[in-house]
């Protein structure tokens, strides 16, 4: 039966949570639309910091680069002292190198120095000035508040209740639904890490692994947020969202039963690994299990500075893991948007596509639907100058639903346990790509 509880400790599961899902999913009526809390508010503090910004972001991006050159300089037993730093600065090579180049284009960028391609309005003014800026103010909001959502309960609670959807629906154990929330509320790449560190200790099948790692790392609502910004249809969010959330879903239910990852062999990390029980106890059912799950999880957050601490260090994971490596990618990916006709070439054979799905600015929009796979704000940054409204959405709805970008979750599966390779990445982007177009086109078509 189930156990007594004060009824601090129910408060302590409820208002935490009600909270956080008021400033993240609450939607609130403006002048032109509908927003988030979370949007009010980095809103506000853009307006409020709008000079000072670009040299803000500036100077985040050449400290990660300062930080992450000494940490390999120090070592790593010395970082590993400070499990946060350590995860944060401590990286490979190849990031060290990402790291650097993003400090260059960024004092370039905000000094007018060197070519023209690199600092111009369309490349790096239109990153500097513009994308950082709202990640900035995004990142700020949504970091601080994220723990109301992650750590009181809300997870446990939703986890077990989507038990007895995850199995038939997805082929997933229903704990698996923890690291999708996770990933949908917070980042794609808390919910690899989440679903790597589970594979590691033998709670996920390898294609379990590779189904969640690469199928539920969701973009996060914020991330969502920043990308219908950047295409100026801020407006539109609740109804741009729940297209994302359907496509998403149809996505989910074929993407896991056709290759690569149905060839995923159904085996553990190690032979010892044995199937968790997802049974429920009895004299419980789903709710009351759940529900109990949720507050012995908020019972253990009693520390007000913990509680800030997390807020504080989601901060600093967002704005030092991801703006440089925007910074970089999304540089050199505008410059070869602006100055070659690579993703135009690339995007030939969607334009009769786009035409048939009477798309206007087919062609236009056609170069935007590949140049995701590098870094999702791509697309909404090139695809923001284009006229149509209902193409700008697609654009928009498609680079969010491709889900896979090397610039963060797609780096961070490679770098992960969980058993997928850059082969299957790609095949995997242009699968989903394939899969969502219609869905989020219908859709548009419906709403515009």
């Amino acid at each position: 039966m189930g156990k007594k509880y004060k009824i601090t400790d129910h408060l302590r599961f409820i208002i935490p949570s009600l909270i956080g899902i008021f400033f993240f999913m609450v939607p609130i009526k403006m002048e032109n639309g509908y927003t988030i809390p979370i949007g009010l508010l980095a809103d506000w503090i853009q307006g409020e910091l709008a000079d000072q910004l670009s040299a803000i972001m500036m100077i985040i991006i050449v400290l990660t680069a300062i930080i992450t050159i000494i940490a390999k300089i120090i070592g790593e037993e010395t970082m590993m002292k400070t499990p946060f730093f350590h995860q944060l600065f401590y990286v490979s090579p190849f990031w060290v190198i990402t790291r650097v180049i993003a400090a260059i284009f960024a004092i370039m960028a905000f000094f007018q120095l060197g070519p023209e391609a690199i600092h111009g309005e369309a490349t790096g003014q239109e990153l500097l000035d513009g994308l950082l800026h709202v990640l900035f103010a995004v990142f700020l909001f949504a970091g601080l508040i994220l723990p109301l959502l992650m750590n009181f309960g809300l997870l446990d609670f939703f986890g077990t209740l989507m038990t007895k959807v995850m199995r038939p629906l997805f082929k997933l154990p229903g704990r698996s639904s923890i690291d999708t929330l996770a990933s949908w509320i917070g980042d794609g790449t808390i919910g690899v890490l989440l679903t790597s560190r589970q594979y590691e200790d033998g709670l996920y099948t390898k294609r379990e692994a590779a189904i969640i790692g690469t199928t539920f790392s969701v973009v996060s609502i914020t991330f969502t947020l920043a990308v219908i910004g950047e295409v100026g249809l801020e407006h539109m969010f609740v109804p741009f969202y729940l297209t994302v959330l359907i496509a998403g879903f149809v996505a989910a239910l074929i993407m896991p039963r056709i290759p690569p990852l149905s060839r995923k062999p159904n085996t553990y990390i190690d032979d010892k690994s044995t199937a968790v029980s997802e049974e429920i106890p009895e004299g419980y059912n789903a709710l009351s299990y759940g529900y109990e799950k949720a507050i012995e999880r908020s019972k253990k957050e009693t520390s007000v500075y913990k509680f800030f601490k997390e807020g504080g260090q989601n901060v600093l994971d967002m704005w030092m893991g991801v703006a440089p490596i925007v910074m970089a990618f999304g540089l050199i990916a505008l410059m070869i948007a602006e100055y070659t006709p690579f993703f135009q070439w690339l995007g030939i054979p969607f334009v009769p596509l786009l035409e048939w799905m009477q798309i206007p600015n087919a062609q236009e929009a056609s170069e935007t639907i590949l140049i995701g796979f590098a870094d999702m704000f791509l697309p909404a940054v090139i695809g923001s100058s284009i006229d149509a409204e209902i193409t700008r959405f697609i654009v928009a709805a498609l680079s969010v639903t491709q889900l896979i970008y090397m610039s963060e979750v797609g780096g961070v599966v490679l770098g992960s346990k969980v058993p997928v390779s850059f082969k299957d990445l790609f095949i995997i982007f242009i699968l989903r790509t394939i899969i969502t177009l219609p869905v989020i086109v219908i859709i548009a078509h419906i709403i515009f």
